[in-house]
């Protein structure tokens, strides 16, 4: 099957697909629609040579893989413009959309597309995503070239669809968790003395490497922080202290507020 995506839905994750499509030489820039109500915001990318249209069925009669990626609210109207020229045996439907789950999208279209539900996050924009499957209707190769997709992004894994709404808040929601981590520890480091350019590379390529130390080591995180604590020192110190002002706590009944948020509305 060619590699030609449209992405519906020139919003800010839309965006980043198509600059993660860019950077990882996935498709070429010309074999890219991106699709937008006012399409004059998304010149940038059309100066990559991506092509941009507020026609959403011309974007989808030239491609082979269609990326919904517009709200929540938006999705029924769309698809229901949509459905009439998606074909199941070119189209391959994969959405992005927060809380909409595989049968809502099957019961609009009324037909058997090879679908998929996918959260990636932001960083997808840099290839750093970290994207969750989950599929009805596909077949080996649909499934093989969703997957090298997303994992040309950053890295994937297929997890069952009731799952999903849990790694909105773990895999999506946590790039805003993480980046008020790393906006507190710049806080913290100009109050001991750092300027705040200084204090942000620190803490950001601080915070980077610890990740890299997971990934690539498979280890648990209680494992690394052993090897930085020494009795009496200054790091079990700063541990201890949060941990009493309710750092991991606060961090957990964020996750919580977050799901309950997305099941309940």
């Amino acid at each position: 099957m060619n590699k030609k995506v449209a992405i519906i839905g020139g919003g800010n994750l839309g965006v980043a697909l198509a600059e993660g499509l860019l950077k990882s030489n996935y498709s070429q820039a010309s074999d890219i629609y991106i699709t937008k109500r006012n399409p004059s915001t998304l010149r940038e990318l059309e100066k990559k040579g991506v092509k941009v249209t507020a026609n959403n069925n011309e974007a989808i009669q030239n491609s082979n893989l269609v990326i919904i990626a517009v709200k929540p609210f938006q999705i029924k109207e769309v698809l229901e413009g949509l459905k009439n020229d998606l074909h199941p045996d070119k189209h391959i439907l994969v959405s992005v959309v927060t809380g909409i789950f595989i049968e809502d999208i099957q019961s609009v279209l009324q037909k058997k597309l090879p679908l998929f539900r996918a959260m990636p996050n932001t960083a997808i924009a840099v290839l750093e995503s970290m994207t969750c499957l989950s599929y009805q209707n596909a077949q080996l190769d649909h499934i093989k070239l969703v997957e090298q997709l997303f994992s040309n992004l950053g890295r994937v894994t297929v997890i069952d669809e009731k799952l999903m709404d849990a790694a909105t808040v773990l895999g999506a929601c946590g790039t805003a968790y993480a980046m008020r981590y790393i906006r507190a520890n710049i806080q913290g480091g100009i109050e001991i003395g750092f300027d705040a350019a200084t204090a942000s590379l620190i803490a950001a390529q601080t915070v980077k490497g610890a990740t890299e130390l997971l990934l690539q080591r498979g280890t648990h995180p209680e494992q690394e922080i052993d090897k930085v604590t020494t009795p009496k020192g200054c790091t079990i110190a700063g541990l201890n202290e949060m941990e009493h002002q309710g750092f991991s706590s606060s961090l957990i009944k964020g996750i919580a507020a977050s799901f309950n948020k997305i099941i309940k509305g």
